[in-house]
């Protein structure tokens, strides 16, 4: 579980910011979104491979 400590006289938002970058970093977001919907193995298979064709183009 993600945490993020506030220091006493910290603003709420600025602890807010640390936590969505933390669980950004960790990746937390991206595979609650991922899981959000079932796709079939198919379709994932097929997403993967046009990421790996996207990135392979930039180099």
């Amino acid at each position: 579980m993600t945490q993020v400590k506030v220091r006493p006289g910290e603003p709420i938002d600025k602890a807010l910011r640390a936590l969505k970058k933390r669980l950004d970093k960790e990746g937390v977001m991206k595979a609650v979104k991922a899981h959000r919907f079932y796709s079939k193995p198919s379709i994932r298979k097929r997403a993967k491979s046009k990421l790996a064709m996207k990135y392979k183009k930039q180099r």
